[in-house]
């Protein structure tokens, strides 16, 4: 089992030392897709899954998830969320194990969702229909110190409700000076790149895992996909998620790390756990 490179007390003191730079954003990986934000003591959670849900529910079966990576931390610890987000319906990315606690824990944390995913959402929950806040391509809203705007995501193919939004996002996130690109989970489509590069953008967060038919899960971009797309959009800084978490469905960073080293796009692989900040930007 990896342990993360902070836990738990650990972690929040990391958090909490951190607030004291309001000119930097910070960011720390939490496993799988997720990752903490904050920006002038505004803190925003990207598709948090902190629990073990998911090995209890396939354990036993022939897709058994076979956690790989401990918990960061527990959710009803992070009682300081202003925002968190879920990029579309899968259970690693819409977790009411995580989310429950974290809406107990912060009364008016806002939880911006899929317009599409908002019945659906509501409803796993155990929220009414107004709750979450519904996002699609070129929407965005403004919550917590964020502004927070939809763009598609293709997991495997770009997929609509019959009223035509999306059900898989991504977001692009504006936090004073900064722009951030979380992907959600993706794989290339086209106009892709070109919607991407009408944004400044400083870090992208972007899955590595790849896609594996075999898996019987949807796929994600490679870790080479990956280092081309964030090269090709000009992001300033990229960082891999989605592997390490499940024992069948990951990568290793390697083919990431080669591929960003031909090409000269600056990256940086994060532990579990480990932080990240804008003062890395050159």
């Amino acid at each position: 089992m990896i342990k993360p490179v902070v836990r738990e007390d650990e972690f929040l003191a990391e958090v909490a030392a951190a607030r004291g730079d309001t000119e930097n954003l910070h960011l720390w990986w939490l496993g799988q897709s997720g990752f903490l934000v904050q920006w002038q003591n505004h803190h925003l959670l990207l598709d948090p899954y902190l629990s073990d849900s998911l090995t209890a529910k396939y354990a036993n079966t022939e897709k058994a998830h076979v956690r790989m990576t401990e918990r960061v931390i527990a959710p009803e610890r992070l009682d300081f969320i202003d925002v968190v987000t879920s990029s579309h319906n899968h259970t690693d990315h819409l977790d009411r194990e995580t989310l429950v606690p974290l809406l107990k824990a912060n009364p008016n944390m806002e939880l911006v969702v899929p317009e599409a995913n908002r019945e659906f959402v509501a409803d796993r929950l155990g929220l009414v229909l107004e709750q979450p806040r519904g996002l699609d391509f070129r929407k965005c809203h403004t919550l917590g110190g964020f502004t927070i705007h939809g763009f598609p995501a293709a997991h495997n193919v770009l997929e609509r409700d019959d009223w035509g939004r999306y059900r898989h996002l991504g977001y692009i996130i504006q936090a004073g000076p900064w722009t951030l690109y979380h992907s959600g989970d993706t794989k290339l489509f086209d106009e892709m790149e070109s919607g991407l590069k009408e944004w400044p953008i400083d870090v992208a967060l972007l899955p590595i895992n790849g896609d594996r038919p075999e898996r019987g899960v949807a796929g994600n971009l490679s870790g080479a996909e990956a280092a081309r797309l964030a090269k090709e959009i000009g992001a300033r800084m990229v960082i891999p998620c989605h592997f390490e978490m499940f024992e069948f469905n990951t990568a290793s960073p390697d083919e990431f790390i080669g591929t960003c080293e031909k090409i000269g796009q600056p990256y940086r692989v994060l532990r579990c756990g480990e932080g990240w900040s804008t003062t890395e930007l050159k």
